[in-house]
């Protein structure tokens, strides 16, 4: 098993590289997606809230290796589309289209627990702010986005967590990522102690997001308890 992970630690590297970088990426982009897909489920537009919430409802009803077989596999069927557009250089990377399908599938996660996290600001503190003559929008992205974003850290730390397990899904699209590695290991040396590096390469980032979170977590107590 120590051969295996130190004969072959390059590959190990590289796939621990593009397994972190899918889901930070996916989670970041995500976030300032679902921003708007929140904002848009609270308006008082039916049409655009009817809208926020069929994707929401779609997205979190389909498996996620579905939706990332459907842009894989799916968008290759519009190729002249996308050359015309300037797009199929984009889409034709297996690492870029697993990557789009974390940021679709983690915005809709993402904005449901904004719009509840939104939702539980109290009515008092928008109250605050319009007394102080801010427009909506300075009231969203000043007051009630900082306090939705402290309120909601755990469950956006929960987020993180699921789709980093998530992200071994792409290895089904010949992604390198550190299951992509192991299969590729395996295939090599039929020698099943490769799924028990990469289950310890999760099992690290895993605990290390937890340590981070924690630490998170505590520094917003701590301004609170500051601010208070």
């Amino acid at each position: 098993m120590l051969d295996l992970f130190t004969g072959n630690l390059d590959l190990w590297a590289e796939g621990l590289k593009n397994t972190v970088s899918l889901t930070v990426l996916g989670v970041v982009f995500g976030f300032f997606l679902a921003i708007p897909i929140a904002a848009a489920r609270l308006s008082r537009f039916r049409i655009l809230s009817r809208l926020a919430f069929t994707y929401v409802y779609l997205v979190r009803g389909a498996p996620l290796l579905v939706q990332i077989f459907l842009i894989y596999y799916g968008l290759g069927q519009f190729h002249k589309e996308l050359k015309a557009l300037g797009l199929w250089g984009f889409f034709r990377d297996a690492y870029n289209c697993g990557l789009t399908a974390f940021v679709l599938n983690s915005a809709a996660y993402q904005s449901e627990i904004l719009r509840g996290g939104i939702q539980a600001v109290p009515t008092g503190v928008i109250e605050a702010g319009r007394a102080l003559e801010l427009k909506s929008l300075q009231i969203f992205r000043r007051i009630v986005l900082p306090i939705t974003m402290g309120r909601m850290l755990p469950a956006f730390g929960n987020e993180l967590v699921l789709l980093l397990k998530a992200s071994a899904l792409v290895s089904v699209i010949t992604v390198r990522d550190v299951m992509g590695q192991a299969r590729f290991i395996y295939a090599q040396s039929f020698d099943l102690s490769v799924y028990y590096i990469a289950a310890l390469n999760y099992l690290l980032v895993v605990l290390l997001i937890e340590a981070l979170w924690r630490r998170l977590e505590k520094r917003n107590l701590w301004l609170k308890h500051a601010g208070s």
